[in-house]
């Protein structure tokens, strides 16, 4: 029997004479496709047969809807909500929600004036709407948020110094420090206004405390639509991970649901700890370099993300976190054309040689590490001619 993914294009029929039937791929089927791989997680697949449905019948606002919610899944919000406005604006101006999905985007790209705008707009035209319920929490919210007295987003001094402060915790007293309402107040302000690898921090911090304080901080956290959604999913595993009794709060297609954490199946790939103890080993290892700046960070994170989004379910084991993160840092290297070698990162982090090359190439397999550092030459050197 062959695979369902598979299209064979042809049908086979008992009337001798007519040996086979052509298959008609029509936009039934290109919209079915989507949809299998959009469930399998295989997004761009997806991308790839909701165009071609949008292809063959340009005016089918059914096509149209679902793409849009495939590209926010993807982040690619700004092209989502292209397609959201086009809906509405020529194809269906019944679809309302699509202005309500389009106020969630707005907020993921921090245009909260617009978020605004987007939801207001949403009520004003379906005040009994399905998700009528859910934009008037999110504007309360909102308010809330405008009347609280915070000082701006963290620079980086209050980055690092606030990590540096919770690295040197004790296990034993994390239980005493989240009893402090003021300690509390610092962890949710950062939160929301840290960077990624605060968040992260922080994240692991209130499963280790196993304290109600840590937990209530966690289910805040998830049931806000406009937090990262890799964060998101980091935060629920802490939460089935340390606090399985807890029932949580989550916006899924567009509106707030309860889920029981026992059932509950984080997105896949659902992030493992080992996972994070090498962006822990490159993170600490990068900052006793003179060559990395924030951005620097931020794209090595990206790059182990990308490696783990290909090659899931097909995750080798992490023995020893060191080698990997030695091989994370020469791909970040060889990207940024910067003069490191395997060796000084062997040094580095107490591995061999060999191994760092041997990540390395798992690594660049997938991704191309190589292909993108040569093109990035190319560009810098014709840049260079130009300036001549």
């Amino acid at each position: 029997m062959g695979r369902a993914d598979r299209p064979k294009g042809l049908l086979k029929t008992g009337d001798p004479s007519k040996k086979i039937i052509p298959l008609t791929q029509d936009l039934n089927y290109y919209f079915q496709k989507g949809n299998y791989y959009h469930r399998k997680n295989k997004l761009s697949k997806a991308l790839l047969f909701l165009n071609r449905a949008i292809e063959i019948e340009p005016l089918n606002a059914k096509s149209h809807y679902h793409l849009a919610c495939l590209l926010s899944q993807s982040s690619r919000l700004r092209e989502a909500n292209r397609v959201f406005k086009h809906l509405v604006n020529n194809l269906d101006p019944e679809l309302t929600e699509c202005y309500y999905l389009m106020a969630i985007n707005y907020g993921l790209m921090d245009n909260m004036d617009k978020a605004r705008h987007y939801l207001q707009k949403y009520l004003r035209l379906s005040p009994e709407g399905a998700m009528a319920e859910e934009a008037r929490d999110l504007l309360l919210v909102m308010e809330e948020s405008d009347e609280e007295d915070y000082i701006a987003v963290f620079t980086s001094q209050d980055n690092e110094a606030l990590e540096k402060w919770l690295s040197s915790m004790e296990r034993e007293s994390l239980s005493d420090n989240f009893m402090d309402e003021t300690f509390n107040s610092l962890l949710q302000r950062a939160l929301y206004q840290g960077n990624d690898r605060l968040k992260e921090k922080i994240i692991h911090l209130c499963g280790r405390s196993k304290s109600g304080a840590g937990a209530a901080l966690l289910k805040d956290f998830v049931a806000n639509p406009w937090i990262r959604e890799r964060l998101r999913q980091l935060a629920l595993l802490e939460l089935k991970n340390n606090f399985p009794e807890v029932r949580v709060q989550l916006f899924s297609g567009g509106r707030l649901v309860e889920k029981d954490l026992v059932a509950y199946e984080p997105g896949a790939p659902v992030w493992q700890r080992e996972w994070q103890e090498v962006l822990d080993c490159v993170y600490s290892t990068m900052c006793r370099s003179s060559y990395y700046r924030e951005k620097y960070y931020e794209d090595a994170r990206a790059i182990w993300f990308d490696f783990i989004n290909e090659i899931y379910p097909k995750m080798p084991r992490i023995v020893k976190p060191e080698t990997w993160a030695a091989g994370l840092e020469y791909c970040l290297a060889r990207f940024h054309l910067l003069s490191v070698t395997q060796e000084q990162l062997a040094n580095a982090y107490g591995v061999s040689t060999s191994s760092v090359g041997r990540r390395y190439k798992q690594i660049d397999n997938l991704l191309k590490i190589e292909q993108k550092a040569f093109r990035k030459m190319l560009a810098l050197l014709a840049h260079h001619e130009l300036d001549e």
